[in-house]
């Protein structure tokens, strides 16, 4: 595998596309098995194609340059790999193939569209997914070297269980166990990828109680279904602590082995999705939950869940669900002292409005901000209008210069390494308005986050703490998941996303898996979620008052 992505990544026959990476690869395992040393399979991969360069080595010697990732001691430091062999890899490295632009990833044996959803996919192909997502993590994912330091070893037990697996959905684990080593928010709906996802995840029946999820018990929010909440004596407030024995904090970490986020808080914030229902360890209808009540008595409570079959039951959460989404869409801050935007409603502000008078349309609406004591950026969401921060808050606010964070893109003559974007990059990541009016606000600015603050949004507030250097930002973690997506083409129509560039602030403090700088971290408790409290509109209120 560490071979063929070498060669695949860099061989000029192969990463030109010439030469279809794929069957290579196809072609080669079947000749190959425990016993084949390395030297074999280095020859096997690199025979038939043109190994004597004519062209000048590769130069690159870019100034600022992430590299940290880029590691080929498993060939260089190989005692078993022959002197000429090693020659050879550092051969096809110094005349590696320069891309134009970023290449994408593609599947193109056609056998693969004719799998069965419940096939067990041959080795071949199974090993080929492995090796995909193994070449992915080595040369694609700029954060690689924040993962764990066994990530190798715990991916050479994986491909050992892979070889050995008899069924789809038990390969199905082995992916998702890979991805989630990741710990990428922006990899954690490769869940929904899986076709077992209801039988490995345990979704088969929902609770009749909504939750939040902390890091050791469950917190009962709402009554879905009251009858059978009564009958097993579970209340709104109440503690759930073990499900069938097993304890919540016991749960969490199995489901941190199959769901990819880069930090706890934001896996704890995604699997309390009532509608996600990912949290339950086993398929039973009943289940035995442990409860501590709001008066911190223990007791034992056989619930029965949920089943879809029910019309009635299914009539009620559906309804449940699009209220629920309905009621957090209509959030707002409505204050007289506050101007408040919300990062994925922003467009509304655009309605009714000709694009020639957009301009003097926006000039009004942050003039009359600017008349408030405060402005309120609730970034809690994904932006619906990238123009909003990048354009119009920079348009109006912001100095000229306003490189707020540095953006590392792939080397393309160097994949696997980073480097920053290049001048006649900027007006795609920083805005830039020449002889542009600046007017400054001195009133109290606050950016409101949370895990939801994801990727746009991560970068917008990024943009805005810039712009607005009095600002505070208060919430909570955000997701730790900055820049593009990039997507990863598997065997059998799977596609994995992930963030495929790396984003730093502008001392090169680490964005991935840390988030957004935050002044006030606000933490909920059990009774703040009960009573339905706005801990963020509380804090701006006393900063007001």
């Amino acid at each position: 595998m560490k071979t063929w992505n070498f060669i695949k990544y860099y061989h000029p026959d192969v990463a030109s596309g010439k030469k279809d990476a794929d069957s290579l690869f196809l072609m080669t395992i079947g000749k190959v098995n425990e016993k084949t040393d390395e030297n074999t399979i280095i020859n096997l991969l690199s025979t038939n194609l043109k190994n004597k360069f004519s062209s000048a080595p590769v130069i690159d010697h870019p100034k600022d340059v992430l590299s940290v990732n880029q590691d080929f001691r498993w060939y260089q430091n190989n005692k078993k790999v022959s002197s000429e062999n090693k020659t050879l890899l550092n051969n096809i490295y110094s005349h590696r193939f320069i891309a134009e632009n970023e290449q994408k990833e593609k599947v193109s044996d056609s056998k693969i569209e004719k799998f069965k959803k419940d096939e067990n996919l041959p080795l071949a192909y199974r090993l080929l997914a492995l090796a995909k997502l193994q070449g992915a993590i080595d040369y694609l994912y700029p954060h690689k070297y924040l993962m764990n330091k066994n990530a190798e070893a715990y991916f050479s037990d994986l491909t050992d269980q892979t070889i050995s697996c008899t069924s789809r959905k038990d390969f199905e684990i082995i992916l998702a166990k890979i991805v989630s080593k990741m710990e990428d928010t922006h990899s954690f709906r490769f869940y929904d990828q899986l076709n077992y996802k209801n039988e490995i995840f345990h979704r088969s029946y929902f609770p009749p109680f909504d939750y939040v999820i902390f890091d050791d018990h469950l917190l009962v929010t709402y009554l879905l279904l009251p009858e059978i909440c009564s009958k097993a004596n579970i209340h709104v407030g109440d503690r759930i602590t073990e499900v069938n024995g097993k304890s919540i904090r016991q749960i969490i970490k199995e489901k941190k082995e199959l769901l990819s986020a880069s930090n706890s808080e934001t896996l704890l914030y995604l699997i309390s999705d009532y509608q996600r229902n990912l949290i339950w360890p086993d398929d039973q209808l009943r289940k035995d939950l442990k409860v501590v009540s709001k008066d911190h008595k223990t007791y034992q409570a056989d619930t029965e869940f949920i089943n879809f079959t029910d019309k009635q039951q299914l009539a009620i959460v559906t309804e449940y669900i699009q209220n629920k989404i309905r009621l957090k869409q209509q959030y707002k801050i409505d204050h007289k002292d506050i101007a408040y935007f919300k990062i994925n409603d922003v467009f509304a502000l655009t309605k009714n409005i000709p694009d020639d008078k957009l301009d003097d349309h926006m000039d009004a609406v942050f003039k009359e901000a600017s008349s408030k004591r405060a402005i309120v950026f609730d970034m809690r969401g994904y932006p619906d209008w990238g123009g909003f921060v990048f354009h119009y808050v920079y348009k109006y606010f912001s100095p000229v210069e306003n490189h707020f964070g540095k953006y590392y893109k792939p080397n393309v003559k160097n994949t696997g390494t980073y480097i920053p974007i290049s001048y006649k990059d900027f007006g795609t990541y920083y805005s830039d308005i020449k002889n542009k009016t600046v007017h400054p606000y001195k009133g109290k600015v606050f950016m409101i986050v949370n895990p939801e603050t994801l990727s746009m949004s991560e970068w917008n507030t990024m943009n805005l703490q810039n712009v607005f250097p009095q600002a505070k930002t208060i919430g909570q973690r955000t997701a730790g998941a900055d820049g593009d997506i990039r997507t990863l083409k598997l065997p059998a129509g799977y596609n994995l996303e992930f963030t495929g560039n790396g984003i730093f602030y502008y001392d090169n403090s680490q964005t991935q898996k840390v988030g957004v700088r935050i002044n006030e971290f606000i933490k909920y408790s059990d009774d703040d979620i009960i009573q339905q409290r706005d801990l963020e509109l509380e804090t701006v209120l006393k900063v007001l008052n």
